[in-house]
């Protein structure tokens, strides 16, 4: 008989690493009884609330306002000390955000809040964003990860952040009060991307004409650079008035309500189903899940009315989804979670942020709204290996002889660890060199 998925000893290595953020010490022997309970008890109990880490965090309105207070100094000292310190609270942000994944219980959760957060992706390139960024994700898509995919889409899109990043904020319908006045054009990003990107999928049926008529229906939707409160809110005086036809169906003008209405329509959309069921087959299967897979989970959202827990559930029973250990490659921001979760090494604030631009993943960074990558093909170039290899030897050097790269092979990977690489890192001129060989290795870095 030929076996065709992990043999069970291994199925508890897949389990974290694929599901989750890779091994810690112990954890292999803690769920090696029942590794697929393990993964599905994570889904069940109470929604994911916010961190308790990020507590004290002070949300995206005040960090909005400060943006727009910045922004009225001009080139002030006043004005570059203020914009330093919000970079600075970014920096906070993303590296408090990877050591909750680092350390979680619930790691799958943390893994599906950044999956999702990368499909909404808002991104540090329009810089006004970055202090903004880990509000957005724990405002608009940490609190939907187990709930209904409209919920997240109407709070994402519809979140300041996104309208910031996307130019929404200031988008003027065409024929409102204000673009008769002042004559400025209709800005059609985010209805292109929530169409393109976040709902229906490049080939999931709609047009130009389609694109500009949810551009038309959000309008209204910005942010006060007056008096505001730092939330988003709906100005009728940009609003295009009149009824749009979008994907087919009129909306009829009622303001406000237009743009809740047609995101709902668009989360609803069979090609919604299946542009979601193949990201998430390929970020939790492999680059190229099997069509059986996709169906599955693509039936289970339709089925469900957009239920993520539910079609997570489905997920994580797949076949698919524990027939093929190590089928994913990590991508940087995996790789260095993964690291810290495995090696429990002590790392500051400043490393951590320094380890995370070196290897080429900032969180909150991608360079397009199409967020960052799924693919092992866009990791996997020379200069990229070189990176993971060079800084893996580096934090085996500032270990010293603190840590066996033996036991880090077998605390995380067990049977996935074969004798070849066992031996080589028993057999490493170095403790340093040993850690590196264990961490740039095929069998750490992909999951």
């Amino acid at each position: 008989m030929v076996m065709t998925g992990p043999v069970p000893a291994a199925m508890a290595a897949h389990a974290l690493a694929r599901f989750g953020f890779g091994a810690g010490p112990g954890d292999l022997a803690r769920i090696s009884n029942d590794p697929k309970g393990w993964v599905t008890a994570q889904l069940e109990g109470s929604p994911p609330g916010p961190p308790p880490q990020f507590a004290d965090h002070p949300g995206s309105a005040p960090r909005l306002l400060e943006v727009l207070a910045v922004r009225k100094l001009g080139q002030t000292d006043e004005a570059m000390a203020r914009r330093k310190a919000l970079q600075e609270a970014y920096r906070s942000d993303i590296v408090t955000r990877t050591r909750i994944a680092a350390g979680s219980d619930r790691p799958l959760i943390e893994r599906l809040v950044q999956f999702w957060s990368n499909h909404f992706t808002v991104s540090t390139q329009r810089g006004e964003v970055a202090p903004l960024a880990v509000a957005f994700e724990n405002e608009a898509i940490r609190p939907h990860v187990l709930g209904r995919f409209e919920d997240m889409a109407r709070a994402a899109i519809l979140h300041p952040a996104m309208l910031v990043y996307l130019d929404n904020a200031q988008s003027i319908g065409p024929d409102s009060k204000a673009g008769q006045k002042r004559k400025r054009g209709l800005n059609e990003n985010l209805g292109r991307e929530a169409l393109e990107l976040h709902t229906l999928g490049l080939h999931g049926g709609y047009d130009q004409d389609d694109v500009r008529a949810l551009a038309l229906i959000l309008t209204g939707w910005t942010i006060d650079r007056q008096d505001g409160d730092g939330t988003a809110f709906f100005n009728p005086n940009t609003h295009e008035p009149g009824p749009k036809t979008l994907l087919g169906r009129t909306f009829q003008a009622e303001g406000a309500a237009e743009a809740p209405a047609a995101i709902t329509m668009m989360a609803n959309h069979k090609g919604t189903a299946r542009h979601l069921a193949v990201k998430l087959a390929r970020h939790f299967i492999a680059d190229d899940p099997p069509a059986s897979a996709i169906n599955a989970l693509e039936r289970k959202f339709r089925d469900t009315g957009g239920d993520l827990g539910a079609v997570t559930a489905t997920l994580v029973r797949l076949d698919a989804a524990w027939a093929d250990p190590l089928a994913k490659l990590r991508s940087p921001n995996d790789f260095l979670t993964a690291t810290l979760r495995a090696t429990q090494l002590p790392a500051d604030d400043k490393q951590l942020a320094n380890a995370l631009n070196l290897l080429g993943q900032m969180p909150f960074a991608a360079p397009s709204p199409a967020g960052w990558p799924d693919r092992a093909a866009d990791w996997a170039g020379p200069d990229a290996v070189v990176r993971r290899v060079d800084w893996s030897l580096a934090l085996g050097q500032k270990a010293g002889g603190k840590l066996d790269a033996r036991v880090v092979l077998a605390d995380t990977l067990g049977d996935l660890a074969d004798a070849e690489l066992v031996q080589m890192v028993a057999r490493a001129p170095s403790p340093a060199e040993a850690l590196a060989l264990a961490l740039s290795s095929p069998a750490f870095q992909r999951r």
